[in-house]
């Protein structure tokens, strides 16, 4: 029987007219589909502060698979293994006390030096390690940043949060160097998370503004180990904050991790704490983290070009 349309026309005689029906027919399924699927824009926000917290959440897994990625990466082919995370605080530790403690007679507030140096060597290694680390994030993850979108705050962070394991496993060896020198900490120690928290976020903040800067100036990256090595003599690590003149702590006090070290040293040597100097450390490395998202955001939209 020949299909007719609406004027009594037979169509199935004119193939033509047959194969325009079906084209139709096809096109309309299609756009009906299409219609059905979600439909995402990704557009740049607008604002100064341009880093959702929600899509920060989101993306929540994303996070947790690049820390672990540079965990296992760091270790990976390696003869140790996790015992480097112990061997270089421990090497540093006996460098210091036989040529700042022994040779050079530096004093350390009453305590024997290897554990007042190591004590300080824990947090130093784990911001250095951090800051270096976020700092070239960027550049070392440019493939991923040109193919695929996600919060690019992600990939520094993930960085700095890979070295909080290091800081675990060295932590370790500390407890039975107090039990050895019968030197126990007393209710301070539940600052411990705080100062920690304190050395990530100046970490965070410091290696905001190193990762974006080193994606447009390349030489960024040969500044870093530089600057790290200028941060750690300018921080109370070998020498005590008491060390200073009184009339120069004002200046110690603009180092941020000078409060955070001595903090840790009256954190888990149970001595007086020393609260204008670790409050004003924390200050300012909220302020620093604050202003390097500020800065991040601004600059990231270019990052899939430049990089």
């Amino acid at each position: 029987m020949p299909s007719l349309n609406e004027s009594g026309v037979n169509l199935t005689a004119n193939p033509i007219n047959s194969r325009m029906i079906q084209a139709g027919n096809s096109a309309a399924t299609t756009a009906s589909t299409t219609a059905a699927l979600p439909f995402i824009v990704i557009e740049a926000k607008k604002g100064w502060f341009q880093i959702g917290l929600r899509e920060l959440w989101q993306f929540r897994e994303l996070l947790y698979f690049l820390v672990w990625r540079d965990v296992k990466v760091r270790y990976k082919q390696t003869v140790l293994g996790v015992a480097w995370v112990i061997l270089q605080p421990l090497m540093s530790m006996v460098v210091f006390t036989l040529f700042f403690g022994k040779l050079a007679k530096i004093p350390s507030d009453g305590f024997p030096y290897p554990i007042f140096s190591y004590c300080a060597l824990l947090p130093w290694g784990y911001f250095a390690n951090a800051l270096d680390g976020a700092g070239n994030s960027l550049v070392g993850n440019a493939n991923l940043i040109r193919k695929v979108y996600f919060p690019r705050l992600i990939i520094p962070a993930a960085a700095a949060l890979a070295g909080t394991l290091d800081f675990a496993i060295a932590f370790t060896l500390f407890l039975p160097m107090m039990g050895y020198y019968r030197i126990f900490p007393g209710v301070g120690l539940l600052l411990l998370p705080v100062l920690l928290f304190s050395t990530l976020m100046l970490a965070m903040g410091v290696g905001l503004w190193l990762s974006a800067l080193n994606v447009e100036y390349r030489d960024v990256r040969y500044a870093i180990p530089f600057l790290i090595q200028l941060w750690m003599f300018t921080t109370p690590i070998v020498y005590p904050l008491s060390l200073v003149p009184e009339r120069y702590r004002f200046l110690m006090a603009l180092n941020p991790m000078a409060g955070i070290i001595d903090g840790y040293r009256s954190c888990l040597l149970d001595r007086p704490m020393a609260w204008p100097a670790l409050l004003c450390s924390i200050l300012i490395g909220f302020a620093t983290l604050v202003t390097g998202c500020i800065y991040f955001s601004r600059v990231q939209r270019r990052f899939a070009d430049v990089i």
